[in-house]
């Protein structure tokens, strides 16, 4: 358990390092050891701050190179800002639906008890969020840690694409007003579903979850832009039905 003066020193030294981060002309942080020695902690310290930085997409990590700060540079020519202007909201919902439950699944699959604690975490961060920015922030620092521990390289460099797409402005404001139709403690709920599947070290049900948290987002996508109709809307119900279905006729055949 955390004390108190461990938390407060915690929290002293994540607002010095993102202060360093503020700075135009900074693109890699120093060494863990200088920053430890600066600030007069330890590197475990250190260790913390940076993997929650990470956690939240300010800084990424290239072993054996070191620190930089915000994303990876993106493979290929087309940026999130470039495709951002060619797709929308309910593209974006369709391809995180087909991707991000296998991710789910391939973390519960790969799950480590420092994972569940992460995830735990973020999620409760999540929750106690007080406005929009803050939500979206954890809320694309939970989805991040899944496809991370998936331990797939393509699906994490596709889950990076959508994640620039979801910060560009537009989108951002889109975003803004969908989160101020939908209640907060659905998401919330829904996050914890997919943890418990994780943490039972249960693919299939962390595919499952997934996918009706995703499909849950996306009829609620289709409400704000005004297109849902009977045939549009999915129903989760029905989708984690077809993965149980799938499987079950995987182990037949």
């Amino acid at each position: 358990m955390l004390t108190k003066n461990y938390t407060k020193i915690h929290a002293e030294i994540s607002e010095k390092i993102r202060l360093l981060l503020s700075g135009d002309a900074l693109e890699r942080l120093p060494s863990e050891r200088y920053l430890a020695d600066r600030f007069g902690v330890g590197r475990r310290t250190i260790r913390t701050v940076l993997a929650e930085l990470e956690d939240e997409g300010l800084i990424w990590r290239r072993q054996g190179s070191g620190t930089y700060t915000g994303k990876p540079a993106e493979a290929g020519a087309t940026s999130s800002r470039e495709l951002s202007e060619h797709t929308n909201p309910l593209e974006i919902m369709d391809v995180r639906i087909e991707i991000e439950p296998a991710l789910a699944r391939m973390a519960a699959i790969r799950a480590t008890p420092r994972l569940i604690q992460q995830l735990d975490e973020i999620a409760e961060k999540a929750a106690y969020s007080t406005d929009v920015p803050e939500w979206e922030r954890w809320d694309s620092a939970f989805h991040t840690k899944i496809a991370a521990a998936s331990g797939n390289q393509l699906f994490i460099a596709m889950m990076d694409l959508i994640d620039g797409i979801r910060f560009n402005e537009p989108w951002q404001q889109f975003r803004s007003r969908m989160r101020s139709s939908r209640s907060k403690d659905i998401s919330v709920q829904e996050h914890a579903e997919i943890i418990d599947a994780i943490r039972r070290l249960h693919p299939l049900d962390a595919e499952v979850a997934m996918r009706n948290h995703l499909v849950s987002l996306r009829n609620t996508v289709l409400l704000e832009l005004g297109g849902a109709s009977s045939h549009s809307v999915l129903h989760p119900a029905s989708a984690g039905e077809a993965i149980y279905d799938r499987y079950n006729y995987q182990k037949e055949t």
